[in-house]
């Protein structure tokens, strides 16, 4: 322990030491909480040891709990599945996705930079189509027949890369328009971690096709959470942002103007000290504290 601690003695441009610390210690310094999904609540194999009884005990302690997800999928699904996971619906606001924000701004653009009717190829989990519900859209099994291609999911549990990078390959020569809404690079299943939807973006993008970003860490998914906020009435409030994802969660709070915490049972979880410090200093931003994990 005592090498490990020493290793936040190295200094790297750009990035502040960590301060490690436990939920139970920050309560009382925050009114509101803007918490990841998978990675600090859940995984790919369920509910992590704790995490209910803690995002019971902040609300207890009269704390806003909004939860933030780069899901493609839209809120209910998300809360549905943390119900059957333990987790009490009275505890949180609501889980904001990606997916639901994605959801809003295409029903502002239909109709006018978007045309009613056109033909949406998605490529998402277990076939869902949340993100475009009740819309007048046209989900075309044909990506040679999209306007706009949806990638809301990631099927690395069925797929190699090279079949996404096979079905993409000809709409990028075509320039066909694209939304990421689950900018995630790496997602956790039941196996273990996997490439995510956000890395099948990324490679559209590398074929030199459009690709526009919803989800974390864009700052759309925090003036809508922000917004929340505001409706709650609170003044002037306290935020901490609370997730497993440098890339994401950390750079997305941080450029947001919040206060940040990282766990460390997610997608870092088997990062040194040091390779922390060099991710941070990658995204430019680091975790004002590190927790164990969400739990009191």
């Amino acid at each position: 322990m005592k090498q490990l601690m020493a290793l936040l003695c190295l200094p790297v441009p750009g990035v502040s030491m960590f301060e490690f610390t436990t939920l139970a210690k920050l309560v009382e310094q925050f009114d509101a909480f803007f918490i990841d999904q998978f990675g600090v609540l859940i995984n790919g194999a369920g509910a992590f040891p704790g995490a209910a009884t803690a995002l019971k005990n902040l609300k207890n302690n009269g704390k806003y709990n909004l939860l933030l997800s780069n899901s493609g999928k839209r809120s209910e699904p998300n809360e549905t599945r943390l119900t059957k996971l333990g987790f009490d619906r009275a505890d949180y606001v609501q889980v904001l996705t990606s997916g639901e924000v994605a959801h809003r701004e295409l029903s502002k653009r239909l109709g006018h930079s978007i045309a009613k009717g056109a033909h949406i190829f998605i490529i998402s989990r277990d076939g869902d189509h949340s993100c475009i519900e009740g819309l007048d859209i046209v989900v075309t099994p044909t990506i040679a027949d999209a306007d706009l291609i949806i990638i809301a999911g990631s099927e690395a549990d069925l797929y190699v890369i090279d079949h996404y990078k096979n079905l993409l390959r000809e709409a990028a020569r075509s320039k066909v328009p694209c939304w990421c809404i689950n900018p995630d690079k790496v997602m956790l299943t039941s196996e273990g971690a996997a490439f995510g939807a956000g890395q099948i973006a990324t490679l559209y993008e590398q074929f030199g096709a459009p690709v526009e970003w919803f989800g974390k860490p864009h700052l759309t998914m925090y003036q809508t959470a922000f917004v929340r906020l505001n409706m709650a009435k609170l003044p002037d409030p306290k935020v901490l942002c609370i997730g497993d994802s440098i890339e994401h969660d950390i750079a997305g709070g941080h450029n947001a103007g919040f206060k940040t915490a990282l766990v460390q049972t997610g997608i870092h979880s088997n990062a040194s000290l040091s390779e922390l410090q060099l991710i941070s200093a990658k995204h430019g931003a680091a975790p004002d504290y590190i927790l164990p994990a969400f739990a009191f």
